[in-house]
C-alpha cells in the first residue's frame, strides 16, 4: 500500500493532471540482474549466487520484507483489508549494461510494453512570433514559437497477447517544469508537452536508499480510483545509490552556453548567469570548470579551471552578453571537443548545454546535431541540457539531444529549480551508476487482464532487447529515483501472484 495518504492524494493528483492535460490533445563490465516479484523475489548479480524469497500472500495477510523492497500495511485499515482482495504479487526484472564501478554492478531491464499507440506530434504553439512590429502571438497562443512533440498514449494491453511489459527508464523532469511554467503565467499547459512519467518523477517518492547494490526495487499499489471493480494502481520504484558530495569522483564541465538574441528575452541569460554562480559556489578543488559561448560562432571563454579559482570562473560567467544568431550545432561540437581534450580517467567528463533549443544556422536537428559527436559519446563525455525561457523554445530538440547524449534533461522556470538541479541533487546530475538502464515487468495471464503504463510512450525497447547492451536506453544518477505506475485490470476473483 502506498505508505503516505498525503503522498498517495498528491501522486493521484499529478496523474490526473497529467493524464486530463494530454487527453486534451489526442559497458565494459559483465552486466548483472536483479529479479523481485513483491512475495517472489530473487536477485543476481555478476559477484553473488541467485538467491530467492518466497511468501504467499492471502486474506490472512502479513507484510513480507526483503532488503530490496518493502510493504506498508498502514495503508489500509484492516476493514479495507477485509473488503478488498487479497495482496498480489509481481515479477520485476531491472537491467544495465553498465554501471559504475564505484557501486555493485547490476542490471536493469526492459522490454517493448506491446502494442503501444504513438502519433508523431507537430510543433505547437504558434507559427512564429512576429518579427516585424506587433506584440501578440499567433491564434492567441500562450506563447510565440515553442516546440513539444506528442508520442501518443500507452493503450491497455492484454496479458494473453503480451505479458511483458518493458521500457527505458527516464530520470527527466522537464516536463514537470514546463508545466509549472505555463501555469504560473496563467496559461493551460500546451498537451503535447506532457509526459506523464516525468510529472511523477519530479516528486520525491520517498523510498529507501540501498546500502550495497546499485538499485533498490519498490513494489506497491492499491485500489485504483479509477475505472471501477477489479482496477487497480500500481507502483514500481527504483532508488539509485547515494553519493555524498565528498564521495562523488572529480568532475570537469564543459558548459556550452547560448548566448544568441533570443536569450535576451525575460533576462533567460541572466538566469542562466545566476545558475551558474550557485554551481560555482558548490566546486571542489579538483573540479574543473569550462566555457563554451556561442551565437554566430562558437568560442571558448574558459578553458577547464579548477574548482580553487572560483573568482576566474565567476568572471568568465560576468563576461556573457547576448546577440546574434544561434549556431547551437557549433556550441555543441566546440563544447565535446573542449572536454575531450582535458578527459582523464577516473574523473566524470560531462558537457552541459544551458539554451532555449532553438537553433537557426547549421543543422539544427539533434541526431544531425550529435552525428558528429558521436565519438565524444561513445567515449563517455556525457550531456545535460538545462532549458531557459517560454516562447522561441524547443523542447524537442533538448529532450532528444540529452536522450542520444547519454544525460538528462531539465528545465529551469525559477531560481529555486536551477538550487535542486546545481546544488541539491549535484551528486546525481554529475555521477552516474547505471548506463542504458531497463526495466521489465511480467504480469500473471491467470491474476492480470489487462494492464497499462503511464507514460513512458517514447522509451519503448522491444523484449527480446532486454540485455542487448547495444540498445541506448536510460541513465541514471547517483540518489535518482525512478517511478513507473501500471494501470491493472484483474480477473474476477482472482488471487495469487500477480
Amino acid at each position: 500500500m502506498f505508505k503516505d495518504f498525503g503522498k498517495a492524494a498528491t501522486l493521484v493528483a499529478v496523474i490526473v493532471l497529467a493524464v486530463f492535460i494530454g487527453a486534451c490533445g489526442a559497458a565494459e563490465s559483465e552486466p548483472a540482474s536483479y529479479t523481485d516479484t513483491t512475495a517472489s523475489t530473487s536477485v543476481y548479480s555478476s559477484d553473488d549466487a541467485m538467491t530467492s524469497e518466497e511468501a504467499m500472500v492471502d486474506d490472512n495477510y502479513e507484510p513480507a520484507y526483503d532488503d530490496t523492497m518493502a510493504y506498508d500495511d498502514e495503508m489500509m485499515s484492516e476493514e479495507a483489508m477485509e473488503d478488498e482482495s487479497s495482496e498480489y504479487d509481481l515479477g520485476i526484472q531491472t537491467y544495465s549494461s553498465q554501471l559504475d564501478s564505484s557501486v555493485t554492478e547490476s542490471y536493469s531491464a526492459s522490454a517493448e510494453s506491446g502494442q503501444q499507440a504513438g502519433a508523431q506530434g507537430q510543433p505547437s504553439g504558434g507559427e512564429g512570433f512576429n518579427a516585424i512590429g506587433g506584440s501578440s502571438t499567433v491564434n492567441d497562443e500562450a506563447y510565440d514559437l515553442t516546440f513539444f512533440q506528442h508520442y501518443g498514449v500507452n493503450p491497455f494491453i492484454d496479458t494473453e497477447d503480451d505479458r511483458f511489459s518493458t521500457f527505458a527508464i527516464d530520470v527527466d523532469t522537464a516536463s514537470y517544469s514546463v508545466m509549472r511554467r505555463f501555469v504560473m503565467d496563467g496559461n493551460v499547459p500546451d498537451p503535447d508537452s506532457v509526459r506523464v512519467e516525468e510529472y511523477v518523477n519530479y516528486f520525491d517518492q520517498g523510498y529507501s536508499s540501498p546500502e550495497d547494490r546499485a538499485f533498490a526495487i519498490n513494489v506497491d499499489g492499491g485500489p485504483s480510483p479509477f475505472g471501477g471493480n477489479n482496477h487497480w494502481l500500481m507502483r514500481v520504484g527504483l532508488q539509485g545509490k547515494t553519493i555524498t558530495a565528498e564521495e562523488r569522483k572529480d568532475a570537469t564541465l564543459v558548459f556550452a552556453i547560448d548566448v544568441s538574441g533570443s536569450m535576451e528575452r525575460e533576462d533567460r541569460l541572466e538566469t542562466v548567469k545566476k545558475a551558474l554562480r550557485l554551481l560555482v559556489s558548490q566546486l571542489r578543488q579538483d573540479d574543473e570548470v569550462g566555457i563554451v559561448a556561442y551565437d554566430d560562432n562558437a568560442r571558448v571563454l574558459l578553458n577547464p579551471t579548477s574548482g580553487r579559482n572560483k573568482r576566474q570562473i565567476t568572471k568568465a560567467i560576468d563576461r556573457l552578453q547576448p546577440g546574434g544568431s544561434t549556431y547551437l550545432e557549433a556550441g555543441l561540437r566546440t563544447a565535446y571537443s573542449l572536454a575531450a581534450e582535458y578527459m582523464r580517467p577516473g574523473r566524470i567528463t560531462r558537457v552541459l548545454l544551458l539554451s532555449d533549443g532553438v537553433g537557426n544556422v547549421g543543422n539544427t536537428g539533434a541526431e544531425s546535431i550529435l552525428e558528429q559527436a558521436r565519438h565524444y559519446v561513445d567515449a563517455g563525455i556525457t550531456l545535460t541540457t538545462v532549458g531557459f525561457g517560454m516562447g522561441n523554445y524547443n523542447d524537442i530538440l533538448m529532450e532528444q539531444l540529452a536522450n542520444d547524449g547519454n544525460g538528462a534533461y531539465h528545465y529551469v522556470d525559477t531560481l529555486e529549480q536551477a538550487h535542486r538541479i546545481f546544488v541539491e541533487d549535484l551528486s546525481g546530475t554529475l555521477q552516474v551508476i547505471a548506463k542504458d538502464t531497463k526495466v521489465q515487468v511480467e504480469f500473471n495471464p491467470n491474476v492480470v487482464s489487462r494492464y497499462r503504463l503511464l507514460g513512458y510512450e517514447n522509451r519503448r525497447v522491444a523484449d527480446q532487447d532486454f540485455r542487448d547492451n547495444t540498445i541506448d536506453a536510460g541513465e541514471v544518477g547517483a540518489g535518482h529515483s525512478v517511478t513507473a505506475l501500471y494501470e491493472l485490470k484483474l480477473h474476477d476473483g482472482a488471487r495469487g501472484n500477480l
